[in-house]
């Protein structure tokens, strides 16, 4: 098992509350996870139908099962166990007591909110971290492998090809458990929904374009893509909001949160094609956000990234918040610097004024300099665990 940025993080709540709450989509890691890091704990899973039935026919006598807590798998599909574990919990006032694992934060976060607030840390935890690959000695050697094999755990813990998996997983996860929560009846339907999310990652979001070409409504497509970003599979970004005396686009910007199944839903089968493939780009742009979303949730923060653009099409790819500054990140796939790379980030610098701090340009290529007031930076500085400060001026090379 490869050790988890998230490891640290997890140890310290578990000190500070009585339930920690592990979420992510699914094969993300959280049992292996939850099952290291509290290996002196009974495992319960709550897929087995006999330990369901009776979490939900007699909770408190489930419960009393565990003097010294347990770790509960898939709680979501227990929510009403929830009420009860608050007054053992409240009654014993022990930290770290029970481990609750889920795949559907929706579901987690409903149950919690009502009714243990206040008691429960919540980690968020998604597919292997470059940083977390590179560590173990298993990072692809090439960018484009990176993008063709994304970093879902079961394709670096076992003798799998992604094209072998992620149908797999398409099929039994995404089309299983999101069809169940929709009541999807067309799959055709369905599967055309995620393959045209894949071929949106990295733009505006536009659901009324999406819906139509997928023959869909507008109220249908908003609750599809709710389900997914519950899911773990699609995150939006959202505009960062300043009067910079325009107007600035509202509609948030759609990713995927694994570019490999990315890669996958848009047909991509071998790492030959992407190096001229149309969507290089998109993926790179993808990889790069949900690197950085990996990094906050590892450290047990929300997920706060923005982009932002104006009404003349001027665009920064990602500002990433630092104290009370912003850095400006631009993304560009290109292995080869080329000078209008840096153009949006001057002028978005010169708007931010004191609070945007020096720029990022994170690219496909390799070596980390400085050029025209930019740091420049090679696709390989997202696996060290500090890449902003990898690209600093102070750790520069020509």
């Amino acid at each position: 098992m490869l050790t988890r940025s998230i490891a640290a993080t997890a140890l310290r709540l578990a000190r500070g509350f009585p339930i920690l709450v592990i979420t992510g989509p699914r094969q993300s890691g959280k049992t292996t996870l939850a099952r290291t890091l509290f290996a002196d704990k009974p495992y319960i899973s709550l897929e087995d139908p006999d330990e369901r039935a009776f979490a939900q026919t007699d909770p408190r006598g489930f419960l009393a099962r565990f003097p010294q807590g347990a770790i509960l798998d898939e709680v979501q599909r227990c929510p009403d166990l929830f009420s009860y574990l608050q007054g053992v919990v409240d009654a014993r006032g022990r930290m770290g007591e029970f481990i609750l694992t889920g795949s559907q934060q929706f579901g987690l976060l409903s149950s919690i909110s009502q009714s243990l607030a206040g008691r429960a840390g919540l980690l968020q935890l998604l597919p292997f971290a470059l940083e977390e690959l590179q560590a173990g000695s298993v990072l692809p050697a090439s960018l484009d492998e990176v993008l063709l094999r994304g970093s879902y755990p079961p394709l670096y813990d076992r003798p799998l090809a992604p094209g072998d998996w992620l149908p797999s997983y398409v099929a039994t996860y995404l089309e299983r458990d999101v069809r169940q929560l929709l009541a999807v009846r067309d799959l055709s339907q369905f599967q055309r929904f995620l393959k045209m999310c894949a071929a949106r990652s990295g733009q505006m979001l536009n659901l009324s374009a999406l819906a139509a070409d997928c023959g869909i409504t507008h109220v249908t497509a908003r609750e599809w893509l709710t389900v997914l970003e519950a899911s773990y599979i699609v995150h939006l970004l959202r505009p960062y909001h300043q009067n910079f005396g325009k107007r600035l686009v509202k509609m948030p910007k759609l990713y995927f949160l694994d570019v490999g199944l990315m890669a996958y839903l848009l047909g991509i089968r071998d790492a030959a094609s992407l190096s001229t493939h149309a969507a290089r780009g998109a993926l790179f742009e993808t990889l790069v956000v949900s690197e950085w979303i990996k990094r906050q949730f590892n450290a047990g923060q929300a997920a706060e990234l923005y982009f932002w653009r104006d009404n003349a099409g001027h665009e920064v790819d990602l500002l990433i918040p630092h104290g009370e500054q912003f850095i400006p990140v631009e993304i560009k796939s290109g292995a080869t610097f080329s000078s209008d790379w840096s153009a949006a980030l001057r002028k978005l610098s010169g708007l931010f004024g004191p609070t945007a701090l020096p720029p990022v340009i994170l690219y496909g290529g390799s070596g980390r300099y400085q050029r025209e007031d930019c740091q420049v930076a090679g696709w390989l500085t997202l696996a060290e665990p500090d890449w902003l400060a990898c690209a600093s001026p102070a750790n520069t090379t020509r």
